[in-house]
C-alpha cells in the first residue's frame, strides 16, 4: 500500500491475483507486532512486510549469538553481541517501501501489545503466551504463537471471540453448465457430465441463461442439497415452466463467523489440534504435551535440554508423563518426546522457513478476512530426517563450536555439516522459489566449504513486479540479471558461499555448458521453474545422470514439493499426474464454454504462431534431417509442421506468409483475425447449424456446447485493434521487423488490406470429441493429404537455401507489459469469448493464470480531454471492454440506473448529482460505482467501476 491508501499495482501485481483489492485494502490498515528476531521471527517479519500491511514492529531484547546465524539471514558476524531487532531493522525496512518498519529493543509489555491489531510471539515462554494471549483475546487483538525446536514446529492462532471470514477459500465461485432441471418439489438440477459441480450441502447458487424454466433466472441465491457429483436439489420448481435447454448455476460465496478460545483454555483442548499428517496423529498429540513440558523444563533448568543428553531427555519425558495423567492420551509417543529433547537446541533454517511461512499466512488471514484461519493448534515435525540410531555420531560431535552453523550442528552433528559444505549443487531458476532456496542454502552452508560449489542459472532480468515476492531483490536491482543479484545477496548472508551465476536457459541449446561432465560433478539439482515443460526437461537430465532432484512450485496459496532420488522414488515425469482436469482438445478448438478455455486457446495460439513455428523453421534451416524426422511423426502432424515452415519462409507475393515490411505484418494480423474470429466460426456453424439436433433428437448446441457467432472486424473496436496491434508487432519481431503502437498509422494500413471472401466447405470435418479425433488419426491420411505432403517436401527441398535468415522465436513473458505478450493473450482470449458469449477476463485474471475474482474496472471519464462520458457511453465502454451488460448501477446507497432511459444521455457526474441531490466535491477525482450485470455468472464477485474525473 502507498501512503495515500492506493495499492501499488506494479509492486503487488502477483499478490493481487490471489487476494484481490478489497483484502489488500484491509491489510493496508493493519499494524503488526512480531516478538522475537531469531530465525523464525525474521522469517515471519520478512513475509508479512512483503505482503503489504500498514506497519510492522519487531521486538527483541536479546543479543546476537553464533547460533542465531544458523537461520537469521539478516544478521552477520559483525552483529555478534548487538541487539537482534536493531541489527535487522535496515534490511527489513528495505523489503517494502510501502510498509513502516520499526524496532523495539526493550521488553514486551501490555502497553506495547495494545498498539497493534495483530501480535505474533516467537521464542517466548509459556507464561508470556498465557498472559499476552489472554490480554489479546479480551481486547480483540489477533494473537499468534509460532515456535520451532530442532525438527519440530508449533503454531497457534486466536483471532478473538468472534472472527468473520469473508471468503473461506479464495477460489473462484463454482460455475457449472446445466443439462436438465426437473419440475418437482424439490427440483433436481442435473449438470453436464464434463465437470463435477463441486458444491456441498448448504451451498447457494444463482441461475442464468436458463431457457424454458426462466423463473430460475430471476430468483435470488438458492440453497442446494448435494445429491451426486453431477446433480443437486433446489427449491420447489413444480409451478415453474418446463425446462427447455441451457443455463448456468454459479456459486454465491458466503462469509462465516469463527469463534476462538484463548490460549489458556485451548491448551487443554486436544480437539483443537489440526491434523496435517494422518500417519502422525499420536505423535502430534504427544508434541502438544511435549512443547508444554519444554517450557516447564526451561523454567526449572534455565536452559533447553542439552543436545543428545539422555538424562535431560528422561527428565522431559517424566514431565510429559505427568501432564498426560490429566490429558490421558492412549498412545503416548515417548520416542518423539526424547527426540525433541535431543534436538531442542537446534535452530534450523528450513524449519523456520516452513513454520514462518505458515505463520505469516495466518497474519494475512487475520488482516484481510480472506481464507479460513487455523483453528487453533498445528504441529509439524521432520524427525525422519535424522539418521537411524545405529548411524548416529558420538554425543561430542553435537557440541557448539562458536560457528555460524551451531544451530544445525546441535541436531545433525559436525560431520554432517562438513558433508553439506562439500556439496556441489545446481539451482535452475532464481525467481520467488529460487530466492528462498538460495537463502536456505546459504544458511545451512550448502556448498560453502573448500570443495563445495553452487551454480545458479536464470535467463530473466529483475522487474518491479518481482520485488513483492523475490526478497533478494531491491528497486535498485531492476533491469539486472536475477541470478547475479541473487548470488551476490546470499554471499552477503554467508560470505563463505561459493556460487557462480549464469544467465542460460536450460534447454537443448545449453547442453554444451551443462554437459555430462557438469552433471556428473554434481551432488544434486534443485528446480525452481515455472513451466511443466522445463521441469520435465531437467528431470530427464537428472535421470540420465542419476542425480537427485528437489522440485517445488506454487500457484496462488497452493504449493507442492517433490524429492526425486535415483533408484528410490519415481522421477518427476513418471510421477506427474495425467492432469484429469486437462481441457479436451475439441473443447479448446471448437466448443469452449468457460473463460479458462479461451485463455488456454489464446496461449496455444501464441505458442504455435510465435514460438513453435519459428523454432521449426530454424531447425529446418540448420538440420538436414528435419523433414524426414518430422514425417516419422505421422502425416497429420507432418502436414501441420511442414506447412507452417513453408508458409513462414515463402514470401507473401508467392502465396506464403513471410513479411518484408511492417505493412505486411499488419496485413497478416488482419487476415489472421478474419480467419479465427469469422471464417472458422462460419465453417463450424456450417457443419453444425444453430438448429442442429443429435441422433437422439436433442439440440446439438446445448449443455456445455455454446452456439457461437462470427465477429465482424471494426477498426474502432478497442479489442479488435488491440489484437491487430499485438499480433502484428509479435509477427514482426520473429522476422526482425520493427513495429509501432500508432493506431492511426495502423488504421491507414488496414484500409489497404484486401480480405478475400470466404465460403464454408461441405467437405470439412470437425471433430466433436477427442476420441473421434484419435480414431481419425489412426485411420491415417487420405490420398489428397498424401499428395499435399509430397508437394511440400518438393517445395521445401527446392526453394529455400540453408543460408536463409533464421527467425527469432518468442518465449512468453507475462511480467513485461511493453512486449505485447499479455496484450495478445488478453485480446485473443476475449475475442474468442465474445464469439461464444462467454464473459471476458481482465488482464489480472490472464496474467495470474489462476483465474480469481474480478478486478476493478478503471474508466477514464474524460478520455483524451474530451467531454465527459454519458451513462450510455459508460455502459457501452464496459460492454466493449469486458463483454458485460450493466443492468443496475449504484453509487453508495443511491441507485444511479435501473432501467431509467432518460438518464442514459446525461453525463455520469450529472446523474450522480441528480440522484444524490449533492454536488461532487472538487477534490473527488474518482467515483466508485458498483454495477450488477445481465450476465449472472460470477455476479457476486463483480468489483466496482473506478470512474476517473480528470
Amino acid at each position: 500500500m502507498s501512503g495515500n491508501g492506493n495499492i501499488d499495482e506494479g509492486f503487488y501485481s502477483r499478490q493481487l491475483y490471489v487476494l484481490g483489492h478489497e483484502a489488500m485494502h484491509r491489510m493496508g490498515t493493519a499494524s503488526v507486532l512480531i516478538a522475537g528476531m531469531r530465525g523464525l521471527g525474521v522469517e515471519i517479519a520478512k513475509n508479512v512486510i512483503l505482503s503489504g500491511v500498514k506497519s510492522v514492529t519487531v521486538q527483541d531484547e536479546g543479543q546476537t549469538a553464533w547460533a542465531d546465524l544458523s537461520s537469521q539471514f539478516f544478521l552477520k558476524e559483525s552483529h555478534l553481541g548487538q541487539n537482534r531487532a536493531a541489527c535487522s531493522l535496515q534490511q527489513l525496512s528495505a523489503l517494502n517501501p510501502h510498509v513502516q518498519v520499526s524496532a523495539h529493543p526493550g521488553p514486551l509489555n501490555e502497553d506495547l501489545i495494545l498498539k497493534f491489531q495483530v501480535v505474533v510471539l516467537t521464542d517466548s515462554s509459556l507464561d508470556d503466551q498465557r498472559r499476552f494471549g489472554d490480554l489479546c483475546h479480551s481486547r480483540g487483538i489477533k494473537f499468534i504463537v509460532a515456535d520451532t525446536k530442532g525438527l519440530c514446529g508449533q503454531l497457534f492462532c486466536d483471532f478473538g471471540k468472534e472472527f468473520e471470514v469473508l471468503d473461506q477459500d479464495g477460489e473462484m465461485p463454482v460455475s457449472v453448465m446445466i443439462q436438465h432441471v426437473s419440475k418437482d418439489n424439490p427440483g433436481v438440477v442435473v449438470c453436464t457430465d464434463d465437470q463435477k459441480h463441486g458444491l456441498t450441502d448448504g451451498s447457494k447458487v444463482v441461475f442464468s441463461e436458463v431457457q424454458g424454466m426462466t423463473e430460475l433466472n430471476n430468483i435470488g441465491p438458492v440453497e442446494i442439497k448435494f445429491l451426486s457429483s453431477y446433480s443437486f436439489s433446489i427449491c420447489d420448481t413444480s409451478a415453474f415452466n418446463e425446462y427447455k435447454r441451457g443455463g448456468v448455476a454459479t456459486e454465491v460465496k458466503q462469509s462465516c463467523l469463527i469463534h476462538f478460545k484463548p490460549l489458556t483454555e485451548a491448551l487443554q483442548d486436544q480437539d483443537l489440534l489440526k491434523m496435517n499428517d494422518f500417519g502422525k496423529i499420536a505423535r502430534h498429540k504427544t508434541l502438544h504435551l511435549a512443547f508444554q513440558a519444554l517450557h516447564s523444563f526451561v523454567k526449572k533448568e534455565q536452559q533447553l535440554p542439552r543436545s543428545w543428553s539422555q538424562s535431560d531427555a528422561d527428565s522431559l519425558l517424566a514431565i510429559v508423563r505427568e501432564l498426560n495423567k490429566v490429558t490421558q492420551l492412549e498412545n503416548l509417543d515417548e520416542a518423539a518426546v526424547q527426540t525433541l529433547s535431543y534436538t531442542a537446541q537446534g535452530d534450523l533454517a528450513p524449519m523456520n522457513a516452513f513454520i514462518g511461512g505458515l505463520a505469516a499466512q495466518e497474519v494475512i488471514k487475520a488482516c484481510s478476512g480472506k481464507f479460513t484461519p487455523l483453528q487453533q493448534w498445528l504441529y509439524f515435525d521432520a524427525l525422519e530426517c535424522l539418521p537411524e540410531e545405529e548411524d548416529r555420531p558420538a554425543e561430542s560431535s553435537f557440541s557448539a563450536k562458536a560457528s555460524r552453523y551451531d544451530g544445525q550442528i546441535a541436531v545433525f552433528g559436525s560431520a554432517f555439516q562438513e558433508k553439506l559444505e562439500r556439496q556441489k549443487y545446481f539451482l535452475v531458476g532464481a525467481g520467488a522459489i529460487g530466492c528462498e532456496l538460495l537463502k536456505n542454502f546459504a544458511l545451512i552452508g550448502l556448498g560453502a566449504g573448500e570443495n563445495g560449489h553452487i551454480t545458479v542459472t536464470d535467463m530473466d532480468f529483475i522487474e518491479r513486479s518481482n520485488l513483492n515476492r523475490q526478497f533478494l531483490f531491491r528497486s535498485q536491482d531492476i533491469g539486472k540479471p536475477k541470478s547475479e543479484v541473487a548470488a551476490k545477496a546470499v554471499c552477503e548472508m554467508n560470505p563463505r558461499m561459493k556460487i557462480t551465476a549464469h544467465q542460460n536457459r536450460l534447454d537443448p541449446d545449453s547442453e554444451g555448458v551443462y554437459d555430462y561432465n557438469f552433471f556428473m560433478g554434481l551432488n544434486g539439482v534443485a528446480a525452481a521453474l515455472d513451466t511443466v515443460e522445463a521441469r520435465v526437461y531437467l528431470d530427464r537430465r537428472c535421470v540420465q545422470h542419476l542425480k537427485p532432484l528437489l522440485e517445488g512450485g506454487t500457484l496462488g496459496t497452493k504449493g507442492h514439493t517433490l524429492a526425486v532420488v535415483p533408484h528410490l522414488t519415481e522421477s518427476y515425469e513418471d510421477g506427474k499426474s495425467s492432469f484429469s482436469d486437462a481441457i479436451p482438445l475439441c473443447t479448446l478448438r471448437n466448443f469452449p464454454h468457460r473463460i479458462e478455455h479461451t485463455l488456454q486457446w489464446a496461449r496455444d495460439q501464441f505458442e504455435g504462431l510465435f514460438k513453435q513455428t519459428p523454432e521449426n523453421v530454424n531447425l529446418f534451416l540448420r538440420d538436414s534431417a528435419f523433414v524426414e524426422r518430422t514425417l516419422s511423426h505421422g502425416d497429420a502432424e507432418a502436414l501441420e509442421i511442414l506447412g507452417g515452415v513453408w508458409n513462414s519462409l515463402e514470401g507473401m507475393a508467392a502465396g506464403g506468409q513471410r513479411p518484408s515490411s511492417w505493412e505486411d505484418c499488419v496485413n497478416w494480423a488482419r487476415l489472421k483475425w478474419e480467419t479465427v474470429y469469422n471464417n472458422d466460426i462460419r465453417q463450424l456453424l456450417h457443419c453444425f447449424p444453430p438448429d442442429e439436433v443429435t441422433s437422439t433428437g436433442l439440440p446439438f448446441w446445448s449443455g456445455s456446447k455454446r452456439c457461437p457467432h462470427p465477429l465482424t472486424f471494426d477498426p474502432n473496436n478497442v479489442t479488435h485493434m488491440e489484437y491487430v496491434v499485438a499480433a502484428a508487432n509479435l509477427y514482426g519481431h520473429i522476422y526482425g521487423i520493427s513495429g509501432t503502437r500508432d493506431l492511426t498509422a495502423i488504421r491507414n494500413i488496414l484500409e489497404q488490406v484486401h480480405v478475400p471472401p470466404f465460403t464454408p466447405k461441405s467437405t470439412v470435418k470437425i471433430h466433436v470429441t477427442d476420441e473421434e479425433m484419435e480414431e481419425d488419426k489412426e485411420r491415417g491420411s487420405d490420398d489428397a493429404e498424401k499428395a499435399r505432403l509430397e508437394d511440400l517436401k518438393v517445395k521445401l527441398a527446392a526453394s529455400f537455401p540453408k543460408s536463409s535468415t533464421q527467425l527469432y522465436p518468442i518465449d512468453f513473458e507475462k511480467d513485461d507489459d511493453s512486449n505485447f505478450h499479455m496484450d495478445y493473450i488478453v485480446a485473443a482470449s476475449n475475442l474468442r469469448a465474445e464469439n461464444y458469449d462467454i464473459p471476458a477476463a481482465d488482464r489480472h485474471q490472464v496474467a495470474g493464470k489462476k483465474y480469481t475474482s474480478w478486478d476493478d474496472f478503471l474508466v477514464e471519464g474524460r478520455r483524451g480531454g474530451q467531454q465527459e462520458m454519458t451513462l450510455e457511453d459508460l455502459f457501452q465502454y464496459i460492454k466493449e471492454k469486458y463483454s458485460l451488460n450493466v443492468c443496475t448501477l449504484f453509487y453508495g446507497t443511491a441507485i444511479l440506473y435501473s432501467g431509467q432511459e432518460d438518464r442514459l444521455k446525461k453525463s455520469v457526474s450529472e446523474v450522480v448529482k441528480m440522484v444524490t441531490k449533492k454536488d461532487i466535491p472538487p477534490h473527488r477525482k474518482m467515483l466508485v460505482l458498483v454495477p450488477s450485470f445481465a450476465e449472472d455468472e460470477d455476479c457476486e464477485y463483480v468489483p466496482a467501476i473506478r470512474y476517473l474525473l480528470l
